[in-house]
């Protein structure tokens, strides 16, 4: 059985930062690429970063480079999200996601956490 727990959402003022964690289980960790993607209200799902199984490469959606960092570390199974100065566009319900690289078997979801930047 596998499950994705996210935590570290909250409320922050703009510009300060926050540290989102996915903690996984059920699953060897290190052969899935991790993505943390997030929605906003009557917005899409939009995707925010990536990293592979061993963490060897990332990639970031454009409004993010230089402000947020993804990371992993594998003998915890949990992906992290480094948000720095945050913006109130960067509010939104934020979701960890895995996947194997080949693409095949499931696709696992996390609950999501609600990351607020209000001032």
């Amino acid at each position: 059985q596998v499950q994705l727990v996210e935590s570290g959402g909250g409320l922050v003022q703009p510009g300060e930062s926050l540290r989102l964690s996915c903690a996984a289980s059920g699953l060897t960790f290190s052969t899935y690429a991790m993505i943390w993607y997030r929605q906003a209200p009557g917005k899409g799902r939009e995707l925010v970063a990536t990293i592979s199984g061993t963490g060897g490469t990332t990639n970031y959606a454009d409004s993010m480079k230089g402000r947020f960092t993804i990371s992993r570390d594998n003998a915890k199974n949990t992906v992290y999200l480094q948000m720095n100065i945050l913006k109130p566009e960067d509010t939104a319900v934020y979701y960890c996601n895995a996947r194997r690289a080949s693409g095949l078997g499931l696709v696992y979801w996390g609950q999501g956490t609600q990351v607020t930047v209000s001032s």
